[in-house]
C-alpha cells in the first residue's frame, strides 16, 4: 500500500487553512498564527497601547476566531478576518478598561524624559554610541509618539504605515469609507511629522517588532490551547 504523500502546508489556500484549523491540525495552526501573529499584534497594541495587553487581546482573538472558524466563508482574506476579530477584541478590551488606558497616557512623558535622560547619558559617555542601540531608542521614541495619537488615526496608521495594508484592505477590516482611511492616515502623518524629527521617522519599519521569540511562545500557546 503506498504511504500517502506529505500535505504541503505552504501551498494551500485560506479555506483549506480554515478547515484544518477547525479540524485542529496543529500544523495549520502554527501556519495561520505565524502568518499573522505580527499583524493582530500591532493592530491590537495600536488600540489597546500596551504590549502585554495586546499580546494577551491577540492570544484570545486567536482562540475566538478558531471557536467560529466555520463561518469563514473566504469573501475576504483569512488575515482580514482575522484582523477584524482581533480588532473586536481589543475594541472591547479597551472599553473595560479605560482607567488603564489613562495610566498608560499618563506614563508616557516618563517615558520621554528617560530616553532624554539616555541621550544625554550617551552624549556624556562618547561621541559614537552603538548604532544598534540609537535605532532601538528612536525606535522607542516612535512607539510612544504613536501611542500618542487620537485613537482613530492610531489605528489606521499603524495599519497602512506599519503593515503596509492597502487603503481598500484597511477600510474592509474596520469596515470605514476608503476616503476615510485616507483622510485619518494623512492626519496622522502629519502629526507625527510635527512631532518628530526626519531621522525618527526613519526607524518606523522597525516599531512594534513581534518576531523571532516572542512569535514562537505566542504560536505555541495557542496551539498547545486549540490543539492540545
Amino acid at each position: 500500500m503506498p504511504a500517502t504523500p506529505l500535505r504541503d502546508y505552504e501551498a494551500l489556500d485560506d479555506a483549506a487553512l480554515a478547515a484544518l484549523v477547525g479540524a485542529r491540525d496543529a500544523q495549520a495552526v502554527r501556519i495561520v498564527t505565524t502568518r499573522n501573529n505580527q499583524r493582530l499584534f500591532r493592530t491590537a497594541f495600536a488600540i489597546l497601547g500596551n504590549r502585554a495587553e495586546a499580546e494577551d487581546a491577540v492570544q484570545s482573538a486567536y482562540l475566538s476566531a478558531f471557536a467560529a472558524i466555520d463561518r469563514f466563508e473566504g469573501r475576504s482574506a483569512l488575515s482580514t478576518w482575522l484582523t477584524r476579530i482581533a480588532i473586536n477584541e481589543a475594541l472591547g478590551r479597551k472599553r473595560a478598561a479605560k482607567r488603564r488606558r489613562a495610566h498608560f497616557d499618563e506614563n508616557s512623558v516618563a517615558v520621554l524624559d528617560d530616553y532624554r535622560e539616555k541621550l544625554m547619558q550617551g552624549s556624556r559617555e562618547g561621541d559614537a554610541p552603538d548604532r544598534a542601540h540609537a535605532r532601538a531608542e528612536l525606535r522607542r521614541l516612535m512607539e510612544v509618539a504613536i501611542a500618542a495619537l487620537p485613537d482613530p488615526f492610531r489605528l489606521v496608521f499603524v495599519l497602512r504605515e506599519i503593515e503596509g495594508q492597502s487603503v481598500e484592505e484597511v477600510a474592509a477590516a474596520l469596515d470605514l469609507n476608503p476616503a476615510t482611511v485616507k483622510t485619518r492616515h494623512l492626519r496622522a502623518r502629519r502629526r507625527l511629522r510635527d512631532s518628530l524629527a526626519p531621522e525618527v521617522r526613519e526607524a518606523l519599519t522597525g516599531s512594534f517588532p513581534f518576531a523571532g521569540a516572542d512569535c514562537e511562545a505566542l504560536t505555541a500557546r495557542i496551539v498547545a490551547a486549540w490543539c492540545g
